[in-house]
């Protein structure tokens, strides 16, 4: 194994390490801010190892062997001043689209995509808070086998403005879900919501906060049909009309399971169902043959959770839809299939929900961030996506945020639909990651002190930039009362 420690001066605007002279680097007059570039091979190598088998790299050559959990590089430079940085980094993934954990000066930064690309090129590494003089930056094998050739540096600065759209994509939504989206915008970017899954954990959270959260997540996995014939039951819409009464946000998710085709044995029950490895279920099938059973269950299983839908329309509730959680991930039967069948089955599901049975207190919360699974604008009211940090991790999960702002061109309001650890508030006011809200899993991720300390979690809930339930206008009113939450 070769290593090797670098210390690289990096002395903005006094010489040291010269401005980038390479394609794509700063060119004269083009920004403020010189761009400075770190070869990967110069770093100290763990596990892995520089080499020059590929053509096109930069520098003497670049990291490979990233195939085992602990392979890592650490790469080391000096700053003269503290700041916010954006990082790009120069990589090659021939194997297909791949993932880097990243931490800086031994604290973990998130993770950053490598799409699949046979030559090399370049990704965004969000942004990095930085400190004058030593700093580390540590990529860490996450899905491996790429290659990592450099990073690039400069120095940024928080947007606070953004272009998002004014109007549902559904022409005929409610006036509840119209008042619903108004007051996420007007929030979008001064504040995040706080949000918890499950109802049941809402008064644990009082208990060790004194605050309640501002969203409570539903699921109607067991309203799906083939769950209910089998005897499953739920109060869910119950419990989501409880919680509205409370006077806080609800939003839904489904974890849909198959229609027909449960497997059904040890390790793949039929309550597993919505899992891709449990199910013989074919959604590309289905959608191609509109005539076949399979596509019959489809809108049958569809029609079961509309009747929930329009008893939530019924009571005036305002809802956060958000079907479909996941598919690029493949793990669920919506997704197993690539993006085009996902995408189609967005749309009948918004179709037959919207505008065959006329559900209009839905505001859409799509569920995905790579732009081949994007289904589309006018389908589509909130870009989201699952994040779940290692314990303890609070990162501000900028790398995805940003991804998602480049996905609907900064059009949409955009959500941390799920997570494990909670973003500090702190980090995400320096960094920008303008979370709408962030909506915790339910068990360990909660409870065990670990993911989320309970001192964390007080100051989370207590925190200025953090709305709770008691800061929400009062929904049951006419209008919104102007001078209510943040």
């Amino acid at each position: 194994m070769r290593k090797k420690v670098l210390a690289l001066a990096l002395c903005l605007g006094l010489g040291g390490l010269t401005a980038l002279p390479a394609p794509g680097s700063l060119a004269a007059g083009a920004s403020a801010n010189p761009v400075y570039q770190v070869e990967v091979e110069d770093g100290t190598l763990n596990g892995v190892h520089a080499a020059q088998e590929a053509a096109g790299y930069s520098g003497s050559g670049y990291v490979t062997g990233f195939d085992q959990e602990a392979d890592s590089v650490i790469v080391s430079f000096n700053l003269e001043e503290e700041a916010l940085y954006a990082l790009t980094v120069g990589y090659r993934a021939p194997a297909g689209a791949k993932y880097a954990k990243i931490s800086a000066n031994d604290l973990p930064a998130g993770e950053i995509f490598l799409a699949e690309t046979a030559e090399f090129a370049e990704t965004s590494g969000g942004k990095l808070l930085l400190k004058a003089g030593a700093n580390t930056i540590r990529f860490t094998n996450h899905w491996g086998w790429y290659d990592l050739d450099y990073i690039k540096l400069e120095k940024t600065e928080v947007s606070h403005i953004h272009r998002v759209t004014k109007k549902l994509s559904n022409p005929n939504a409610s006036r509840q879900a119209k008042e619903l989206y108004r007051y996420l915008t007007r929030q979008y970017g001064k504040a995040i919501l706080s949000g918890q899954q499950e109802l049941e954990h809402v008064g644990w959270i009082e208990l060790m906060t004194g605050k309640k959260p501002a969203i409570v997540g539903f699921d109607f996995m067991d309203y799906s049909p083939s769950r209910t014939e089998r005897g499953a039951m739920t109060s869910a819409t119950d419990e989501a009309l409880a919680w509205h009464r409370q006077g806080g946000i609800v939003t839904f998710t489904w974890h849909w399971n198959a229609p027909t085709g449960l497997i059904d044995e040890p390790g793949k029950e039929w309550w597993r169902g919505f899992y891709t490895e449990a199910t013989t279920f074919d959604v590309q099938y289905a959608l191609s043959h509109p005539e076949s059973e399979a596509y019959r269950l489809l809108i049958r299983d569809i029609d079961a959770i509309a009747v929930q839908l329009q008893r939530l329309e019924d009571a005036k509730v305002p809802v956060l839809f958000r079907p479909l959680h996941e598919a690029e991930g493949g793990w669920f039967w919506w997704g197993a299939k690539g993006p085009e069948p996902a995408k189609e089955l967005y749309r009948v599901l918004y179709d037959r929900i919207a505008r065959h049975h006329g559900i209009d207190n839905l505001i859409w919360v799509w569920n995905s961030i790579d732009p081949s699974w994007y289904p589309g604008d006018d389908i589509v009211d909130i870009v989201s996506t699952d994040f779940y940090a290692g314990a303890g991790d609070h990162n501000p999960l900028i790398q995805p945020y940003e991804r998602l702002i480049e996905l609907a061109r900064d059009n949409k309001v955009i959500a941390l639909a799920e997570n494990g650890p909670i973003p500090d508030p702190d980090l995400l006011t320096i960094y920008g990651a303008h979370w709408s809200w962030f909506l915790t899993w339910t068990g360990d991720f909660l409870t065990d002190g670990k993911y989320n300390s309970f001192e964390h979690l007080r100051k989370i809930y207590n925190h200025p930039y953090v709305i709770t339930l008691d800061e929400l206008p009062v929904w049951r009113t006419q209008r919104f009362e102007s001078g209510s939450g943040h």
